[in-house]
């Protein structure tokens, strides 16, 4: 069975690499050819031309906007034959947009599974990543053995929306955590002490966490090569704050976090991964240093 698969950020190439790599055959799209090159699959022209020659989709792209203008957009999925095939949506979405998917959609008799993920490059590389799933129960069973091939934790959360409202909570957290390590290890070396000492002692006291594991390499080295950037963790905490606001909440820290990464974007960093936050706190506000500069 052929898959289709949208949007080689990143993130969406390394799980198509990790399809191909447990079997899976795919046919691609991305809006910009030239990243599909060295996967070795055929390429379809548009959306709509690959949903016809598929019963399944995996999109994952920047925003909802983006997400909006595959799908229904000109040349989208839903001006090809789409009755009776499955978008599996793994953007990280506005709650909002996911809902109104689903229901355009189903319109249309297909299906939209709001399926975000938690984990990035090197999860995804490994097959560790989290996938989170809103919309109809039988269409989720029935594309379980493609999420087995890339996710190690698979979570059914119920209607379309509240799988993004998840992934907006989670990554409350993970920008958070990051933020704390980040200004946590600069404000380590302006003390006198030693980076990579600091970060040892981090990862046997109460920084301990996936997040330090992931992004220890990043912080020590300063490679920040974009895995998941800081434009990226931006756009997911407006959306969050856009949720807190909808429940008629407050929350003075991913207010803080969500100001934080914007000044990092106003420094030049917004490309960059969003451990680059580092930069910040570690007195190099003229510029990005480099791996080659340090």
């Amino acid at each position: 069975m052929r898959v289709g698969f949208i949007g080689l950020g990143n993130l969406g190439k390394a799980i198509a690499r990790r399809l191909l790599q447990q079997g899976v055959d795919l046919i691609v799209w991305n809006r910009t050819p030239e990243k599909a090159g060295d996967l070795g699959v055929p390429v379809a022209e548009s959306p709509a031309d690959l949903v016809n020659r598929v019963d399944k989709v995996f999109v994952i792209v920047f925003d909802s906007q983006a997400s909006e203008e595959v799908l229904f957009g000109e040349k989208g999925l839903v001006q090809g034959n789409v009755e009776g095939k499955t978008v599996i949506d793994m953007t990280t979405n506005h709650f909002t947009y996911a809902q109104l998917a689903f229901e355009e959609l189903a319109k249309r008799g297909a299906h939209y599974l709001d399926a975000p993920v938690l984990g990035s490059v090197i999860p995804a590389q490994r097959g560790e990543l989290t996938i989170v799933v809103g919309g109809e129960r039988e269409r989720f069973e029935e594309c379980r053995p493609l999420f087995e091939k890339f996710c190690k934790h698979i979570f059914f959360v119920g209607e379309a929306g509240k799988a993004s409202k998840v992934k907006l909570i989670n990554n409350i957290v993970l920008g958070g955590i990051m933020e704390l390590l980040a200004e946590a290890v600069a404000l380590a070396e302006r003390a006198g002490i030693e980076r990579e000492r600091m970060v040892e002692i981090l990862d046997t006291g109460a920084g301990r966490s996936y997040i330090l594991d992931v992004k220890r390499k990043k912080l020590l080295e300063e490679d920040f090569s974009p895995h998941f950037t800081v434009d990226l963790i931006y756009k997911d905490l407006h959306y969050a704050q856009d949720l807190i606001k909808d429940l008629g909440l407050f929350s003075f820290t991913a207010a803080a976090v969500k100001e934080t990464y914007a000044l990092a974007r106003l420094k030049g960093l917004g490309k960059l991964d969003f451990s680059a936050v580092f930069q910040l706190f570690s007195g190099q506000e003229d510029g990005v240093r480099t791996p080659s500069q340090t």
